[in-house]
């Protein structure tokens, strides 16, 4: 279980390595609210950054939010209001500009100068 005391976020599980069931799930998403970094969170389960982002979009256990939820307010009621419990949104980047393929395509053709 993750505790907010000591060096409990850096103690590795005993799971360390192995693919994340639910009960991991919800100690991810609670990890999350209470702003434990995500490369302490990858540490801690051995895992790819992509497996973390799997949990927060609701591509495995996607009901382990609403779990992750009701056990973070039995255990810290008094934050609540301070977390944002929507799963994870994407930000889609901009891809290369259109003007960008030809930018050699104007550079003058000689020979190499090759030594």
């Amino acid at each position: 279980m993750l505790e907010l005391s000591g060096n409990a976020a850096r103690e590795v599980p005993e799971r360390f390595g192995l693919p994340i069931r639910e009960p991991e799930a919800i100690e991810i998403w609670i990890a999350r609210w209470l702003r434990v970094r995500r490369k302490d969170i990858l540490a801690r389960y051995g895992c790819d950054p992509r497996r973390l982002y799997d949990v927060w979009e609701g591509v495995r256990f996607p009901d382990s939010r609403e779990k992750a939820l009701i056990q973070f307010a039995e255990r810290w009621p008094d934050l609540l209001d301070r977390i944002d419990p929507s799963p994870h949104r994407r930000l889609p980047r901009p891809g290369p500009d259109a003007s960008q393929l030809g930018l050699f395509a104007e550079l003058p053709r000689g020979p190499s100068r090759r030594r």
